[in-house]
């Protein structure tokens, strides 16, 4: 049967994190300091669970290993996006993902690029895009005498700004920022720099200094650029593609139909409701939904007020 796959998925506890997962999209939180939800996941460190359908209670994980025609045959070894969104209520660390090469021979696990959707922002927020070193000599010295305040690079960002993020970029999101991060499948992060803060052990969280000289590229990073497109009911911008992924943000109004052209599809529900219509089943959509449009599933129509985060695949 050709269904969408709704998800259920997991939070994840930050020395960063905050309360507005639950404010802004009512999920159910494990505390005042929850930083992250793994939306749409097959990561081992917290899988996804189907909620709905003929598959209900199957682990995405396990689905994708045991029913991959419903990833169009995908060759990739392990479901290779995850989508979160963050709940930045304080400063990430400053911090860089290795590629894939790097990450496999050093971590066993996939490297990480990375982009983001900023869905809210305080006044006057920044995230940390990048560094100003012109060698990797002058990055280790400046790492070395801590000199953060002419090394990192500072960007002010507000709600609907988007960032790719390759890997081996030095990156930091700030206080007050909430975004829906669409990434490789990968839980490796090198910390260059943590603020000197410590947990409620007293503890200082360790950094991972040569790993990430290693893996810090050197110069801009090189952001992209959306593409936007207006048709009747629906405003569609290209955020990203990738070798990676494909990221796209659809605002809906009214009815819209839609084909498939990837062999499997992402899509997160970030504000509005309304619903999805697949043959002759209807089904509902809120903000803070999560599923899994797959193969099987051809066509399909949206009606309501609904902004959409949809991504897919570009790895067969």
């Amino acid at each position: 049967m050709a269904e969408p796959l709704f998800l259920q998925s997991q939070m994840h506890e930050k020395i960063w994190g905050g309360n507005r997962l639950r404010k802004e999209f009512g999920y159910d939180i494990p505390s005042e300091t929850t930083g992250e939800y793994w939306a749409i996941s097959a990561h081992p460190n917290g899988v996804s669970v189907v909620k709905n359908g003929v598959y209900k209670g199957v682990p995405l994980d396990e689905l994708y290993a045991e029913h991959r025609e419903l990833f169009g045959n995908s060759k990739s070894s392990v479901f290779p996006l995850l989508t979160k969104i963050l709940d930045a209520n304080d400063w990430l660390s400053v911090q860089v993902h290795p590629d894939n090469a790097y990450a496999l021979e050093h971590e066993g696990e996939l490297g990480k690029t990375e982009c983001w959707y900023v869905i809210s922002a305080d006044e006057g927020a920044e995230i940390i895009y990048g560094h100003e070193a012109k060698s990797k000599e002058e990055l280790r010295q400046m790492i070395a005498a801590g000199d953060w305040d002419h090394l990192l690079t500072k960007i002010p960002v507000k709600a609907g700004d988007f960032f790719y993020v390759p890997s081996g970029t030095m990156h930091a999101i700030g206080k007050g920022i909430m975004i829906l991060e669409t990434q490789q499948s990968s839980d490796t992060t090198y910390r260059v720099y943590d603020f000197d803060r410590k947990d409620d052990q007293g503890r200082k969280r360790a950094l991972h200094i040569e790993q990430s000289i290693d893996v810090l590229t050197i110069g801009k990073p090189a952001n992209a650029t959306p593409a936007w497109l207006s048709l009747q009911g629906l405003e569609t911008t290209v955020l990203v593609s990738s070798p990676f992924f494909t990221v796209y943000k659809w605002q809906i109004s009214g009815s819209v139909k839609m084909q498939q052209t990837a062999p499997y599809l992402l899509v997160s529900v970030l504000a509005g409701q309304g619903r999805i219509t697949v043959g002759l089943e209807q089904y509902a959509l809120r903000k803070g939904d999560h599923l899994i449009l797959p193969n099987t599933i051809k066509s399909w129509q949206f009606d309501g007020d609904l902004e959409i985060i949809a991504s897919h695949s570009n790895e067969c």
